[in-house]
């Protein structure tokens, strides 16, 4: 064995091992492993083929392919980045309640006789309420940590790559196409340093855009790791086909560069999800459940939820044909409905998305009619009490333990009619739409630093 070994030694110490070997003709480059050290750092181990093979290869297309998967994890470091920023949009929200604990601490400081018992429990009242901001601080550091060095080693990594191009020459690899892939998913496991855990707060919203009708769904691709960053919006709950897709997030922002999708079967509800580059959706007037491809523009496979009420048999509070909500968390896909020997209660049931075959299927014992909405997150149902101003989340069904237990968590409906509420586990957001308008919350979770004992 020869060669040479590069290192890359910056933040994350992110370590590209290039071996020369002497491999057999058909062998090309290998990724051997890519994992934390005991120091939580990310090291990716990739052997190319000897340097003799490599000069009888005249491919060079998929090294340039190479460098644009490159750009998309960087792309894919923007939806961090766009987390960072609402962290620190939320610690600005909280501002006026910080200034008004500190001009309590510093009245009570010059005048203590003027700390009674009741003022005293107002104080404790307003020191409980920031709390839930020790952790969003936690997460914004070291998310903007994340991405200063994250960035640092893309750009390491794309010398390193440009180098090998001008000593090696320009190079083709069709076989490595799928280990590029590969890797890619790697580096982003690597990039996930926020893990699971329990909901405990939800920030202020966030209105990206007013744009349609009082109902509706909209979305970006809930599978990990995924750099694709188009926005997905479905006006309507009843009898819709037509799916606006949107190249990014500041297009849709913008209502410009959309193409538009027309579903060959219409649509009831708004509980759309999309997964890996397809759209999961309940067929109209039906228990049907749908895979739409979009990049073939079409169906690619149906399939009925065994005893799924429909047609606004059991609906969310708001009704809208709202009885099949599908969603998507940490861990994979999801359906929540009802059935009539569950008496209305909730049922959830996680999906293999290939097949859409029911894999698993919990009895929440909580009734859909008094649910506002409902949403994933790692595996944990939570469920508000209305649709409607002063609705909180209410009630959580924890599928790992089969238990459940009543919450209050509360959270702003700033435009009364939430009629579509979905968590996306790639930002940890969750989206709604609300009486005409795209809202983001931004969600704190309990442990959400992942350490490298765990």
């Amino acid at each position: 064995m020869h060669g040479c070994t590069v290192h890359i030694v910056r933040a994350w110490d992110f370590k590209l091992h290039l071996q020369a070997l002497y491999p057999s003709p058909e062998e090309g480059w290998q990724i051997y492993s890519s994992a934390q050290d005991a120091d939580g750092k990310c090291i990716c181990t990739v052997v190319a083929p000897a340097q003799n093979m490599c000069n009888r290869d005249p491919r060079s297309r998929q090294l340039r392919q190479l460098m644009e998967k490159v750009q998309n994890i960087t792309q894919s470091m923007e939806v961090l980045d766009l987390r960072t920023y609402r962290d620190l949009q939320y610690v600005r929200d909280t501002e006026n309640l910080m200034k008004t604990v500190d001009g309590k601490l510093k009245t009570a400081s010059e005048n203590p006789r003027s700390l009674n018992p009741k003022s005293f429990q107002e104080l404790k009242d307003k020191v409980t309420q920031l709390l839930p901001l020790l952790p969003v601080l936690e997460q914004y550091k070291a998310d903007a940590r994340m991405i200063l060095r994250l960035r640092e080693e893309v750009r390491n990594l794309s010398l390193v790559l440009m180098a090998i191009q001008e000593e090696m020459g320009a190079y083709d690899y069709e076989e490595l196409r799928q280990r590029v892939l590969l890797l890619e998913t790697r580096l982003h496991s690597c990039m996930q340093k926020l893990g699971c855990g329990k909901l405990t707060g939800v920030s202020n919203p966030i209105t990206v855009r007013a744009s349609g009708s009082r109902f509706g769904s909209w979305m970006t691709d809930t599978m990990i790791p995924s750099s694709d960053n188009r926005v997905w919006s479905m006006d309507g709950y009843f009898k819709g086909r037509r799916v606006l897709e949107y190249r990014t997030m500041n297009d849709f922002m913008k209502g410009q560069n959309f193409v538009q999708h027309l579903l060959p079967h219409p649509w009831a509800g708004t509980g759309h999800v999309v997964y890996n580059g397809s759209l999961y959706y309940n067929k109209y007037q039906s228990n049907i459940l749908i895979k739409y491809h979009f990049r073939s523009r079409s169906i690619l496979v149906q399939r009925s939820l065994s005893g799924a009420g429909y047609n606004n048999t059991f609906p969310y509070s708001w009704g809208g044909s709202s009885d099949i909500d599908l969603m998507a968390d940490e861990n994979g896909l999801w359906a929540v409905y009802t059935t009539i020997p569950n008496a209305g209660n909730i049922v959830i049931s996680r999906l293999e998305p290939q097949s859409l075959e029911v894999l698993q299927t919990w009895d929440t014992g909580f009734p859909k009619r008094s649910a506002g909405e409902s949403f994933m997150i790692c595996g944990t149902l939570y469920v508000t009490n209305s649709h409607l101003a002063g609705a909180k989340i209410y009630f959580a069904y924890y599928t790992n333990t089969s238990t459940y237990e009543y919450t209050d968590i509360p959270f702003h409906n700033q435009y009364s009619h939430i009629s579509m509420m979905d968590y996306n586990p790639r930002e940890r957001v969750l989206y709604t739409w609300n009486n005409g308008h795209q809202v983001l919350y931004n969600v704190t979770l309990f442990q959400v630093i992942k350490t490298a004992e765990d």
